[in-house]
């Protein structure tokens, strides 16, 4: 079993990844929750009907009063009618401060169940058990949970960590090949920003059967990377920023899509290419980076360009939650492997962008 501890002050956890913890999640869960009594999880439609039983039987094997809540699968149940059935059914199932919420799912349980948690009883601690290569990598650790409204995504949220991150390997195997490259996005996401070495063995393993052969490393060397980030930087602030290289354009593809027809992945992916062409476009991205990028991507069937209007990267960029004034600061490579911030007037953003729209 591979711990990546996470160093918060007060609010420490560890990332456990190990094939075929799911059936041990009990002891774990009782290693940090010794005096919980009862276990809300929440898991979706698609997860389930795999891996609920599994998970509901080890807690309850550790004394826990397991009790389990079905949600649509689907952003859609990222929604504040969602919220208020999670908190129906924790009042319902009697669940006091001292008792703890699961997450067992994909990025979108994680985030409903965190904000959840978070908001319930004025906090309960959760403890988050991913089920997609997305969802394990990136939206699992560093706190950040939230729902979406009808202004837009994730602008209902808060900085709530886990007591506890347990990966199961094992369960990315009933993924399909587009949740799974979904996932992919956010993992040479991480090689782009902050480790070369990451990016050049993704690249010599450019297909799912290769990257699964060792899926634990890359499990590890992305969370580590994001660990480390959250710990300098919990409240996106700083340093946190750089997380959202190709965020901010995948944002804007996201709304044109009406957020059902491109997935987050995908949306990231198109915005990673485009934010590095606009990079080199600005004197800080090398040319022929945005080639490179577009070739691993290409790899795992990621869309490299999504169509976007002006007025919808507009609409995106005033929105986003990175934005300061009149201000955005948009995430640039400087090389694969080193990242910064660059803070640029919007309407110059939206000046580059224009003609390619």
């Amino acid at each position: 079993m591979k711990t990546l501890p996470v160093h918060l002050p007060g609010r420490e956890y560890d990332i456990l990844i190990e094939r075929g913890i799911l059936a041990r999640a009990g002891e774990h869960c009782r290693a940090v929750l010794p005096k919980a009594r009862r276990l809300a999880v929440v898991s979706d439609s698609n997860v389930a009907p795999l891996y609920a039983d599994r998970t509901l039987e080890s807690l309850g094997a550790a004394g826990f009063d397991a009790r389990l809540l079905t949600v649509p699968a689907g952003e859609r149940a990222k929604s504040l009618a969602m919220l208020g059935t999670l908190y129906d059914f924790f009042m319902e199932m009697g669940l006091t401060r001292s008792d703890a919420v699961v997450a067992l799912g994909g990025g979108v349980v994680g985030d409903l169940t965190g904000f959840a948690a978070a908001t319930i009883l004025r906090g309960v601690d959760f403890v988050q058990i991913p089920t997609t290569l997305l969802a394990q990598v990136d939206s699992s650790v560093g706190g950040k949970v939230a729902i979406d409204l009808p202004a837009g995504k994730n602008l209902a949220g808060a900085f709530w960590q886990p007591r506890l991150v347990l990966m199961d390997p094992a369960v990315l195997g009933t993924l399909d090949e587009s949740t799974f490259s979904d996932g992919m996005a956010e993992v040479i996401k991480y090689g782009c920003i902050r480790d070369a070495d990451l990016y050049a063995y993704l690249a010599q393993r450019p297909s799912r059967g290769e990257v699964t052969a060792d899926i634990e490393h890359v499990l590890y060397r992305c969370c580590a990377i994001k660990r480390d980030i959250v710990e300098r930087d919990e409240r996106d602030t700083g340093e946190r920023m750089l997380l959202n290289f190709g965020h901010t354009l995948g944002h804007a593809y996201e709304r044109a899509g009406g957020y059902t027809r491109w997935t987050h992945g995908q949306a990231v992916a198109a915005g990673m290419v485009k934010a590095a062409e606009l990079g080199t476009k600005l004197g800080v991205t090398p040319e022929g980076t945005a080639a490179r990028i577009a070739v691993l991507l290409g790899c795992f069937g990621l869309p490299l360009a999504i169509d976007c209007t002006q007025e919808e990267y507009a609409s995106a960029i005033g929105l986003d939650k990175k934005g300061s004034g009149g201000d955005i600061s948009l995430i640039l490579l400087e090389e694969i492997g080193r990242a910064c911030a660059k803070k640029l007037p919007k309407a110059d953003v939206l000046r580059l962008l224009e003609g390619e729209a």
